[in-house]
């Protein structure tokens, strides 16, 4: 039986790979800052894994939550392009330099693989469709920048160092647990919320720009075969379903599940955000055996149910809070 380190693993995409390792059986640790991570993501499995509250900065938590490690799943980042851009030097902070300190203590502490948590932003706005690993990155955001950085150290490690690291490039990872009382969630998370409660949703731009939404399960499939393929070290794969959607095709599908259909209220087109993304995920499929098994109207379907159940306690518990104050 492995030990897994889950850095941020409190957050929607780190807990769904704490629960997937323990229906595999395996030993699971987390690690997390709770800065964006909730420790409410973790109440089913609690006393099944070892929870460690502290930051990748912090040498002392770092030697702790790596002693005895076999494979890191590096989650654990501030995920907001608008964030990074209204605060450039906590994401940097967090996303390079958390990363670069990981790296060196799992060097340190003789951890078979590091699998990153890289971003689909790193291609920028390039034209091209799809987008394949071998293009030149143009990232557009700080978020963007901190990221490819990420899987630069990445290679360098398991070039140099002999750490074996795998980047994953997400392309917008949607489902349970993303919270929408944040100003920086993500965009599904937003509308899924506004519907439920029969508020406008807001769209940023005329809506016709287009993303390849992954769900979740996806994610967690990539990240656990990406610790054993053979021939991954050191190398980069886009992690999404090959196909893209709209927002506004998105909206019209989530009002045929909700029954609701608000009109959207269209605001500014922000910073920093592309307008077309859609992933080549042939690499994927040929080195780490990666095949999508949740399509987006499936995805979608899971994570209306689950917010339906959950919306109103998370709204209550921001308001206690004041998480959704703008910049909070």
């Amino acid at each position: 039986m492995a030990l897994y380190l889950v850095t941020g693993g409190a957050g929607f995409i780190g807990s769904a790979l704490v629960r997937e390792l323990l229906q595999r059986n395996e030993q699971v640790r987390v690690l997390d800052n709770l800065s964006t991570g909730k420790k409410e993501n973790l109440d089913e499995v609690r006393g099944r894994i070892e929870f460690i509250e502290g930051d990748l900065l912090d040498p002392r938590s770092l030697e702790e939550a790596l002693r005895g490690v076999h494979y890191v799943l590096h989650q654990a980042a501030i995920p907001s392009v608008p964030r990074s851009i209204a605060d450039p030097l906590t994401t940097h902070r967090s996303n390079v330099d958390g990363t670069l300190a990981l790296l060196v203590a799992a060097k340190q502490a003789g951890v078979r693989r590091v699998v990153y948590a890289a971003s689909s932003s790193a291609y920028g706005d390039t034209p091209t469709l799809p987008k394949v690993e071998t293009m030149p990155p143009n990232p557009l955001s700080p978020y963007a920048v901190g990221k490819l950085v990420g899987e630069y150290y990445g290679r360098v490690f398991t070039d140099v160092y002999q750490l074996e690291t795998v980047s994953l490039r997400y392309f917008n990872i949607f489902g349970p647990r993303q919270d929408p009382t944040s100003p920086y969630s993500g965009v599904l998370s937003r509308f899924i919320s506004a519907l439920l409660r029969n508020e406008p949703p807001v769209v940023f731009g005329d809506g016709e720009q287009s993303r390849d939404f992954t769900f979740v399960a996806n994610a967690v499939q990539a990240n656990l075969l990406a610790c054993a393929a053979p021939n991954a070290a050191g190398k980069v794969y886009n992690i999404g379903v090959g196909q893209r959607i709209t927002l506004n095709r998105t909206l019209e599908a989530l009002g045929n599940i909700i029954g609701n259909r608000p009109e959207p209220h269209h605001e500014d087109a922000r910073a920093g955000d592309v307008r077309h993304s859609l992933a080549d995920i042939s690499a994927a499929r040929r080195d780490l055996g990666y095949e999508p098994t949740a399509g987006f109207e499936e995805g979608l379907r899971q994570t209306v149910a689950w917010y339906k159940e959950n919306l109103a306690a998370l709204f209550k518990q921001a308001d206690l809070t004041g998480a959704t104050q703008p910049g909070a």
